[in-house]
């Protein structure tokens, strides 16, 4: 009885999407208004709102644009409250009641329980708050591993107070594929430090490969198999990550992407590291407005589908973009079906992947127009400019071509909800405004008739 009276209350109010939407969109009001306060300007003196709010968005959506400089702009307690902006963005709001439970011992609510389940994208409620610990303990532990890595590289230059706060920050803001970092100029002065550029670039393959495949992943040992979402995010990644690494390799093998004297091994680990960091992460060691057309091209792409679901990551996801590829192969085999390994994917999955598409195809190149008549372009750039820009918020990277400093007013807006929307998920944002009425299913349905396509 109690439960039914739970699942009644949260029908009659708010749907679990509407809550996690409206969760996201809190806690980036609450972070902006705060970020405002003079005490945590370097200057003492109060941050202009919308740049606070377009900074609070980018960390909670954990994408790493910005429009002040968070090195020299936010002190050190500004920073702080950034970098927990970042992990609640990150792991999602869900995680403080989670916590919380576990801290009190008390048992967890069936409502609450639902919100995990849209929060991980899951397809019911069962483990949903054993996955939601399971994920806190992961990332613990990543991230601490990581901190410690930074450190070595960190504590000799800028000593042991900042140097260890700065590990930290930077395993968090890599983990949560953020793209925040507190050097000023990301790691471009570390182009020629492999150590530091692999650390990162692990940090940000870990954050975005999902919690799901990292649990399928310790698990095998014991398991000896794999999900199929684990098995088509695994594949699709290292795709992903091998494609970008030929095409950066060959294109961008110019001085000036590369600094004057960075030996072959160093220009390895700079060409993973551009393969690695478009997936959502935002960090750069190369000037991208000296980057080839074709190297700006395929970074797009890869910003454009974005890291794994159920992860840190935004963008269109990679098992989405790997469901598209499987039922276009399918259909030019002859078969109706999408088919892999011995396995059907169920035709709403399809249907959802291919709307999913359409729908963020169509949002970014909406974005896009509207940049290219409201902001300065320079005349040395063309669309490429505003287009990475669009690309970089919806995939939550981070990387930009010099835009963002530069916004308008509408131009910060616009860059805002495309974080929004890559962080919360279009699917979210989309069903946490429709009524309880247009959420009804048709219960009649219309004669079939054939159009033409193609």
């Amino acid at each position: 009885m109690r439960k039914k009276k739970i699942l009644k209350k949260i029908d009659k109010h708010l749907s679990a999407v509407q809550v996690l939407a409206l969760g996201f969109f809190l806690l980036i009001f609450v972070g902006g208004s705060l970020l405002t306060l003079p005490i945590f300007s370097r200057s003492g003196e109060a941050t202009n709102f919308i740049d606070a709010l377009f900074t609070a968005t980018s960390a909670v959506c954990v994408t790493g644009l910005t429009t002040v400089n968070t090195a020299l702009h936010w002190n050190p307690a500004g920073q702080l409250l950034i970098m927990i902006l970042i992990e609640l963005g990150g792991l999602g709001f869900m995680t403080m009641p989670v916590m919380l439970y576990f801290i009190l011992r008390k048992k967890i609510t069936l409502s609450t329980r639902i919100l995990l389940r849209e929060a991980l994208n899951l397809d019911g409620i069962s483990g949903a708050f054993r996955l939601m610990m399971y994920i806190v303990k992961l990332t613990a532990v990543i991230q601490i591993t990581g901190a410690v890595l930074l450190s070595f590289q960190f504590v000799p230059e800028f000593g042991w107070k900042k140097g260890i706060f700065f590990g930290i920050f930077h395993s968090i803001s890599s983990f949560c594929n953020a793209g925040f970092d507190l050097l000023g100029d990301s790691l471009a002065p570390y182009q020629q430090n492999p150590f530091v550029l692999l650390v990162v670039a692990g940090l940000i393959i870990s954050g975005g490969l999902g919690f799901i495949v990292w649990r399928d992943l310790l698990g095998f040992k014991r398991l000896k198999k794999f999900s199929l979402h684990s098995k088509i995010a695994l594949i699709t990644t290292i795709s992903l990550l091998l494609g970008g690494f030929i095409i950066f390799f060959f294109t961008e093998n110019n001085a000036a992407t590369l600094t004057e004297g960075t030996n072959f091994f160093q220009r390895l680990a700079n060409t993973f590291f551009m393969s690695v960091t478009p997936r959502t992460a935002g960090y750069y060691s190369i000037d991208y407005m000296q980057m080839t057309n074709a190297g700006l091209i395929t970074t797009m792409f890869l910003m454009y589908v974005g890291g794994t679901s159920g992860s840190t990551a935004g963008g269109l996801k990679t098992t989405t973009f790997a469901v598209l590829i499987i039922q276009i192969k399918s259909i030019f085999k002859g078969r109706t079906r999408a088919e892999i390994q011995g396995r059907t994917i169920r035709e709403s999955t399809v249907f959802r992947a291919f709307t999913l598409f359409f729908i963020t195809l169509t949002l970014c190149v909406f974005a896009i127009i509207i940049l290219t008549i409201t902001e300065n372009i320079p005349e040395t750039s063309g669309m490429e400019y505003v287009a990475f820009e669009v690309f970089s918020a919806f995939g939550t990277v981070g990387l930009t071509m010099g835009l963002t400093p530069n916004l308008t007013f509408i131009g910060k807006i616009i860059i805002m909800l495309m974080m929004y929307i890559g962080r919360v998920g279009i699917y979210t944002v989309g069903f946490s405004l429709m009524t309880r009425g247009q959420k009804q299913q048709a219960k009649f349905k219309y004669p079939d008739e054939s159009v033409m396509i193609g």
